[in-house]
């Protein structure tokens, strides 16, 4: 590759793009879809700007906003059902934040979960009732995290066909 190339150059960095937008599935302050998005964007205006560019583009932004969209009515929907409130989610998401940069990488799981527990004890008044209510917010997380992650890999699919095709 010669960086004199912007073909090259544009492709590498949608590319890192794409990748830390997966990255940021995981990874707190990273915003992952967007980034995804982004990086077919950088490929799509400073490329070659061909038809199947704009048209990767578009079938990106449709999987991004479905992906936006089913990241947080589905684990949502399910919330509601087993009675877990919204105040007690804010409470493990404030606790898992703090606890990310008190105790880095295992500090947000162990902060959420201490903080929707926490909530849910202080609501419930029991602990027998308390972490079923903290298992399904897990579950609702981890739903979500994948929710996101899948479309960011169609995303970065979408891409990879753009490139060898369009």
């Amino acid at each position: 590759m010669d960086l004199t190339d912007s073909q090259a150059v544009v492709s590498v960095v949608a590319a890192l793009a794409i990748l830390a937008g997966l990255a940021g599935v995981v990874v707190p302050g990273l915003p992952a879809l967007p980034l995804c998005w982004g990086g077919v964007l950088i490929w799509a205006v400073f490329g070659d700007a061909g038809p199947g560019r704009w048209a990767v583009l578009a079938a990106a932004t449709v999987v991004v906003a479905g992906g936006t969209v089913v990241k947080y009515a589905w684990p949502g929907r399910n919330l509601k059902r087993t009675g877990v409130p919204t105040s007690s989610l804010l409470a493990g998401g404030l606790l898992g934040l703090v606890g990310f940069f008190v105790i880095p990488v295992v500090g947000l799981v162990l902060g959420f979960v201490g903080g929707v527990w926490g909530a849910e004890r202080l609501r419930l008044g029991s602990n027998q009732l308390a972490w079923p209510a903290t298992v399904q917010a897990l579950k609702a997380a981890g739903l979500s995290m994948l929710v996101e992650l899948l479309a960011g890999l169609v995303v970065a699919a979408l891409w990879v066909a753009g490139l060898l095709f369009a």
